[in-house]
């Protein structure tokens, strides 16, 4: 694939990405450290004759992003901690109802209004189950400029190939980061996107939520001519609010089985020094760049350290992450949050002797710490 050397935020790539991807709609409201997707994004839409606003909240903002997606558009909304509160609640109606769309969540300190000018990872896991119900929440984590604008593209793509919300995390380091990235051209971005289902058969045979145990549902654009009932209540295959007891429990089994039955298809993972490792370093996000020059350092003193870095965050790259504790004994998690990865590596990893390096007042984790936590163990 080809590429281009840019020199930028990682915010900036992030809006920039989602207008290469096909983006034409943005709703959303300003709030640090994410305002500048906003900004950007707002400036570069109506070039390409979409459509960018600012709503009364972020509510708003991700209410106008729903219906614009329902209009078969490929939309984004952008945002930090308290915003991600906000949009919960039509975070899980576009779960039920099976609207793709982008969510970019720039993470700062909380809970609350908390640290907004800081760093923290502490929307963890948040993003793990962002509204409440069963369901199977997608998350991908930037750990590099370029990744900022990959990350938001291939969103995009994963979005519509499941038929649901995207979230895509950065942290305010790396959203804020100014530096070169080298990034796919907007022409082979433009050549990869993978629209949407559609049904062009008769309209009386269009039953949207009508799919397999394993399928997305198929949502033509609405005033397209199709007819489908639009709730967040439990509903058969036309749309239709039910209380029948077997076609809830397939509804639901379904939005779990899309996702869970095709992990192959979303994972991603970057393994750093990993061939011959003593020590396993797990980090993500911004963070993950501090672990790498850490490792520098320990394998220059004789510690063979390695990285393990999950992309997708949700789900865990679980398989893979078992396949490297089996084989290591020393295990360091290092985050900007209190230990809300390390219990999932716990958990992939079937042990409990996982070590852990954590920080949550703000500020970056420094690659001698690392080296000092990896020295302790």
């Amino acid at each position: 694939m080809a590429t281009r050397e840019v020199i930028s935020t990682g915010n900036e790539l992030a809006a920039t990405a989602a207008i290469d991807a096909g983006c034409m709609f943005f709703g959303g409201y300003p709030l640090t450290p994410s305002s500048e997707v906003m900004h950007v994004i707002s400036d570069l839409l109506p070039k390409k004759g979409g459509v960018s606003i600012q709503m009364e909240d972020e509510i708003g903002g991700i209410c106008a992003v729903i219906g614009a997606a329902m209009v078969g558009k490929r939309a984004l909304t952008a945002t930090s901690g308290p915003g991600m509160s906000l949009k919960a609640e039509q975070l899980g109606l576009a779960q039920m109802a099976e609207v793709p769309l982008v969510c970019v969540n720039v993470m700062r300190g909380g809970p609350s209004t908390g640290l907004p000018t800081r760093v923290s990872q502490g929307d963890i896991l948040q993003a793990k189950n962002p509204s409440h119900g069963d369901y199977k929440s997608i998350t991908l984590c930037a750990g590099s400029l370029a990744e900022c604008y990959t990350e938001v593209v291939r969103a995009f793509n994963l979005a519509d190939r499941f038929m649901q919300p995207v979230i895509v995390l950065l942290d305010e380091t790396i959203g804020h980061m100014h530096g070169k990235a080298n990034i796919p051209t907007a022409e082979d971005v433009e050549a990869g996107i993978v629209p949407r289902k559609r049904f062009d058969g008769p309209a009386e045979e269009y039953f949207p939520y009508g799919v397999g145990h394993d399928e997305p549902a198929v949502l033509n654009p609405m005033y397209e001519g199709y007819r489908y009932h639009f709730t967040g209540l439990h509903h058969d295959k036309n749309g239709y609010p039910t209380e029948e007891i077997e076609t809830c429990r397939k509804l639901i089994q379904r939005l779990e089985d899309k996702v869970a039955l095709h992990e192959d298809e979303v994972e991603s993972f970057e393994e750093f020094m990993m061939e011959d490792a003593d020590v396993m370093i797990v980090a993500y996000g911004s963070v993950s760049l501090a672990a790498k020059e850490a490792i520098r350092h320990l394998r220059a003193e004789g510690i063979k350290a390695g990285l393990f870095r999950p992309i997708t965050i949700w789900p865990s790259p679980a398989k893979k992450i078992k396949e490297h504790t089996d084989k290591i004994e020393k295990v360091l998690v290092v985050e900007l949050n209190i230990a809300q990865y390390h219990s999932e590596i716990q958990r992939a990893a079937a042990r409990l002797d996982i070590d852990g390096l954590f920080k949550v007042n703000g500020r970056p984790i420094s690659p001698q710490e690392i080296v000092s936590k990896v020295k302790e163990l």
